[in-house]
Order: C-alpha cells, then structure tokens, then sequence
C-alpha cells in the first residue's frame, strides 16, 4: 500500500478482483485510463480507480464485451446519461446472451446424439469421430 490512500498495482488487483495482467492490458487498449505513476515509475490507484476496477470486473463477470464495457463506463461516468441508453445496452447484451444459449443448447442436443450413438466399447469405428470428419 502506497502513502495517501494510493494503491499500488498488486493492491488495486486484489481490492477489484482484476489481476495486475488485466489492468495493464485494460489500460494498454484504453478502456480504463492510465494510472499514475510515482516519481520512480510504479503504477498507483486511488479509490476511484478500484471503483473503476470492479465495474469492469462486475461488467466481464456478466458477459459484456470490452467495447460494451467502454460504453457502460462512459454512461456511468456521464451525470447526463438517460437511463434508456443503459438499458438498450443490457437488452441488446441479453439477446446475445439468448442467441448463444441457443447455439450452445443445438450443440449439447447434437453431442447428445452422437455420444447415444457410440458404443463405447474396444471397437474402433465412432460414430462422433464420423460426424466430426464430414462436417
């Protein structure tokens, strides 16, 4: 922990459930901006930061994207916001959502199938390992 109520980067990790990793490459890309840095260089967090931290860590948790995430945080942070352009955001995330529960659903049914299909046993023809060749 730094002076100030500055954390460093292994601090800010562990209080936003972030790993250090992520916050470099969050900051390397621009979704979150740069932390300050010491006169000898080191990364330091203030409390807003780690805020900052865990909406992006509560935001991946849910399944945003990282360009959705840039969006709720410029919403988040705009005391202008309509909560509209929130929520048009989070239904938009929710058919996604809907739309790959449904490709997932179509292939635990296919895989399903085929595992039925197979005997399981010392022979080696594979019913699964046949549909994976023709596909």
């Amino acid at each position: 922990m730094q002076q100030g109520g500055q954390l460093n980067i292994g601090d800010a990790a562990k209080a936003s459930g972030v790993s250090a990793k992520m916050i470099r490459h969050y900051e390397s890309i621009g979704l979150i901006g740069e932390a300050k840095r010491t006169e000898s260089g080191y990364r330091v967090y203030s409390e807003e930061d780690v805020r900052v931290l865990q909406f992006v860590h509560r935001a991946r948790a849910l399944g945003f994207s990282l360009e959705q995430i840039g969006k709720l945080l410029s919403l988040w942070q705009d005391q202008g916001r309509a909560s509209a352009d929130v929520r048009a955001l989070a239904r938009a995330h929710i058919e996604e959502l809907n739309r790959k529960i449904a490709e997932m659903e179509a292939m635990r049914r296919t895989l399903e199938t085929l595992a039925a299909s197979c005997h399981g046993d010392a022979r080696s023809h594979c019913p699964i390992l046949d549909d994976l060749a023709a596909h």
